[in-house]
């Protein structure tokens, strides 16, 4: 499981991201352009906001999905206990915390626009066979989304009382195109390999983790494998103690056609039943 770490700044940038994606499902990218300083502050706020008991006049939207989810809220696709997380929904036309700063829709439009600039890579890279799949060029396919989403994590520590077997966050793969993973604060990310066997990944604060998701692969036929991953609790060389993480799950439009199965929407909703967060 050879997770390319691969920079931004790379003369063959695209094509060793593109491989790594094809190849594991998953590439870790250094020297990229997002603001650190930004991404700190961003964390600082929404440790402010997670512990405060306000969370909870935040309460998420069952049809927007937007807003904060507490925890036991969420399963694993087929897990029969909650992940050990709380977790905030960050649209630009969603709910906002009263106090939060511009500072996260900042690193959201940083975050979109590098998703971008990915997807542009993707597209290059790919296979004439593969690409002739497509509805349409892949960075055509979130013009004007409104579903991109910033989903603020934090894993509190653990206290004894989780049920048996439940961890951070149960092996699952993403519903979106690609994800764009800002570097947890503390360790645990760990990837799947064709073997079922588990590897860890990276949580340097310089780096970002992109893996491929399910409409990623549906729409590539499976050229892009969407990996199964999860976050597992900290062992006895890992302090006990909170974990937060910021991924950007990066969403065509609606109407986008991923194959002869499903639009986006439809697979969006089918998913969001299957883990417990619309009826």
């Amino acid at each position: 499981m050879k997770v390319r770490m691969v920079s931004y700044k790379s003369q063959n940038s695209s094509y060793e991201f593109t491989r790594s994606l094809h190849q594991t499902g998953f590439s870790v990218l250094t020297d990229h352009p997002i603001d650190i300083k930004l991404i700190e502050s961003v964390y600082t706020e929404w440790k402010t906001f997670f512990n405060n008991q306000k969370k909870y006049n935040y309460i998420y939207d069952s049809i927007k999905q937007d807003g904060y989810f507490p925890l036991g809220t969420e399963n694993a696709k087929g897990a029969s206990v909650s992940d050990i997380k709380e977790f905030y929904h960050f649209y630009t036309w969603g709910k906002v915390p009263a106090k939060l700063s511009n500072n996260t829709k900042a690193l959201f439009n940083q975050l979109v626009t590098l998703t971008s600039t990915l997807l542009s890579w993707i597209q290059e890279q790919t296979p004439n066979n593969v690409k002739s799949l497509f509805s349409m060029p892949l960075p055509e396919m979130i013009i004007d989304s409104k579903t991109h989403l910033l989903r603020i994590i934090h894993y509190p520590p653990l206290d004894g009382t989780e049920e048996t077997n439940a961890i951070r966050g149960g092996a699952h793969e993403d519903i979106n195109l690609i994800t764009l993973l800002v570097a947890g604060t503390e360790p645990g990310l760990q990837v799947q390999d064709i073997n079922g066997n588990w590897h860890n990944v990276s949580c340097n604060p310089g780096s970002l983790a992109i893996n491929s998701g399910d409409m990623l692969q549906e729409i590539s036929g499976k050229y892009f494998p969407s990996t199964t991953h999860r976050v597992v609790n900290p062992d006895n060389n890992i302090e006990n103690k909170s974990r937060y993480s910021m991924p950007l799950f990066l969403h065509p439009k609606d109407d986008v056609i991923l194959s002869s199965r499903y639009t986006a929407r439809q697979y969006l909703d089918e998913r969001l039943k299957e883990i417990g967060l619309k009826d």
